[in-house]
Parts: structure tokens; C-alpha cells; sequence
């Protein structure tokens, strides 16, 4: 995919060769220091550990350091607000997901930031699916059979999310708001928790990443009901999607992009896209990402728009049809 280049003129009163030149010049010279890298989530996972594969590459690239800084805290609000009041001028970036952009507002209206409004899109790096797993006493071992079991027993059994207005919670919602099953939300401090709870067999039901799930899933300590994939995977060619079940509006996957504040000019933002895309075209990268079990994507902003707006507007309505809203 190529990506079109443009020169970006401001208007001001004074002449437009005086502001050009200085335009051209900052797009030339950036980054002339070190960026900073923000994530707004605990170091180890899936998001921390793209931003480094990524920021890694990205510093010899530009021959200058990428610097991942950890800001967590409220479900991803604390490191968000960091990118949202930093300067637009590229030396502050900051990773978002899913949750970050799409379920945390959709249930917050008070959240301090509006994702439409309050980042500049850049790229979207990569995405994971999900997968809908059971804890082994459950008394189902296929999709049918626990669609059956939870039909029959409305309100019986509970499933554990990484949070209130986390994608697992609400990806689970759309479940059951599509299905008309009745499932009661145990949330924890995060994912991690709650696949430990769902491990021991505390809560039955569990929407995760495919990466964290997966080696339990090979053990037997977890059973796969659906993914939330294009494709049924090779880790998991005996798992049908969500779209095979007719429930294709499930089938979402997380992402992990790469945001600036509102306000970033133009040709900043190109130069950071074809730098990131050009990152994750290496090999090494490439590897590196694939094996956390995650598909590149590097889109343009454009496209990583879409995909915002896309997320935002699924969860909205899930959140309302739920009421979800707190």
C-alpha cells in the first residue's frame, strides 16, 4: 500500500515562503531528540511488549532513542491523559487499544478524554483475537452444548473480565445481548486475576487474549468454545469463529495503535507513519510480533480512523442496549 505524500501550508499574516521553509525543515530534522513512548498499562503485556518490539527497531531507524514510559492506572485513563496533555509536536506518542478508545467510553461519560477528538491517529501496529473459554468442570465441550447449558440455566453461571469497560467485559456483553443468554459479570484488577480465578475454577466463563490463553488451553486447563478471528486459527484449527456460529458482530479483535495528541501537523504524522510501517516490515519485528500470537497491520491514519470509529460505535451500542453506562 503506498501512501501519498502531501505539503502541508499554514495560513498566517505574513508571508507563505517564510512558514514553509520551517515546515519542511521540522518534517526533515524530526526527531532531532528522544520520544517518548507512552503505555497506558502495567509492563508484560501484550501492549507493553508490542511498544517495545516496535520502539526498538524504531530508535535505530530514526537514530534517535524511543523510550517507553509505563503510565497505568484507570484502566488505561491515567497513561491516555499523558499523550492528551503533552505538546502535538511527535516527541510524545502513546499506544491505545481497544479498550482505551472504544469500551472505557462507551460505559464512562465522564471519562477526561474524547478518543474521537483528543488523539491524532498514526498507525494501527497489530491485532490479537480473543477466545471464548470454559474451565473444565463446565458441563459443555462444544459451542453448541454451552450455548444449551447457558440457555437452560439463565443466570446459573458467571464470567470474569479484566475490569468494568474492558473489552472482555464488553465483548461479553455483545455475547450475551446477541445470544439472549444471561451471564453474571464478575470483574477483576485486571486480566490476569481473572485468568487466574477462571484457572481454579472460581468463575466458569472467561473472554481473553489468545496469547495468554492459548498455553492453557493446550494443557486441557481451559476449553475453547469460539475465537474472535477472521479465520480459524492454526493454534486452533478445531475452534470455530463467532462468525461460523452466526454471530459475526462478536468477531473482534483486539488492537494495539499508536495515538498522538490532537493538533499534530500533518507532515509529523506521515513521517512517523511510513517510519513505523517501514519498523514493521522487518523481519525481525515481524517474528517477534506473529509470535505473541498477534497479525501485523500498519495501516495509514485514514484507515486506523476508520477502525476508531468502527470500535466506538459497536460499543456504544452495546453499552446502551445493556446499560452498561455508569
Amino acid at each position: 500500500m503506498t501512501l501519498h505524500r502531501r505539503t502541508w501550508v499554514v495560513m498566517a499574516t505574513t508571508t507563505v515562503g517564510a512558514l514553509v521553509a520551517p515546515a519542511v525543515g521540522w518534517a526533515q530534522t524530526y526527531p532531532s531528540r528522544p520520544v517518548r513512548l507512552v503505555v497506558p498499562f502495567a509492563p508484560g503485556g501484550t501492549t507493553d511488549l508490542i511498544s517495545r518490539i516496535v520502539s526498538e527497531k524504531l530508535s535505530a531507524v530514526w537514530g534517535q532513542p524511543v523510550v517507553v514510559e509505563n503510565r497505568t492506572g484507570g484502566g488505561g485513563t491515567v497513561g491516555s491523559m499523558e499523550v492528551v496533555r503533552s505538546a502535538p509536536d511527535g516527541y510524545t506518542l502513546g499506544m491505545a487499544t481497544v479498550s482505551t478508545l472504544a469500551t472505557h467510553p462507551a460505559v464512562n461519560p465522564k471519562l477526561p478524554y474524547d478518543p474521537s477528538h483528543d488523539f491524532t491517529p498514526i498507525s494501527n501496529l497489530a491485532a490479537t483475537p480473543n477466545v471464548l473459554v470454559v474451565h473444565p468442570t463446565f458441563p459443555a465441550r462444544s459451542y453448541a452444548a454451552f450455548l444449551q447449558e447457558l440457555k437452560r440455566r439463565p443466570g446459573k453461571y458467571s464470567y470474569a473480565s479484566s475490569g468494568h469497560g474492558g473489552m472482555s467485559h464488553l465483548q461479553a456483553e455483545l455475547f450475551k445481548s446477541l445470544t439472549g443468554t444471561d451471564l453474571l459479570h464478575v470483574p477483576y484488577r485486571g486480566a490476569a486475576p481473572a485468568l487466574d480465578d477462571t484457572l481454579a475454577g472460581q468463575v466458569p466463563v472467561m473472554i481473553d487474549n489468545v496469547p495468554t490463553a492459548l498455553p492453557f488451553i493446550q494443557e486441557g486447563r481451559l476449553i475453547a468454545m469460539a475465537v474472535s478471528a477472521p479465520q480459524r486459527l492454526n493454534t486452533l484449527p478445531n475452534v470455530p469463529t463467532f462468525k461460523e456460529l452466526g454471530l459475526p458482530e462478536v468477531n473482534r479483535l483486539a488492537f494495539y495503535g499508536l495515538v498522538g495528541p490532537r493538533g499534530m501537523p500533518r507532515h509529523i504524522v506521515e513521517k512517523i507513519n511510513v517510519a513505523v510501517r517501514r519498523t514493521l516490515e522487518d523481519p525481525g519485528v515481524k517474528r517477534h510480533i506473529e509470535a505473541l500470537g498477534c497479525w501485523i497491520l500498519g495501516n495509514t491514519p485514514e484507515q486506523f480512523t476508520q477502525q476508531m470509529r468502527a470500535e466506538a460505535d459497536a460499543y456504544r451500542l452495546v453499552s446502551k442496549k445493556q446499560n452498561l453506562s455508569f
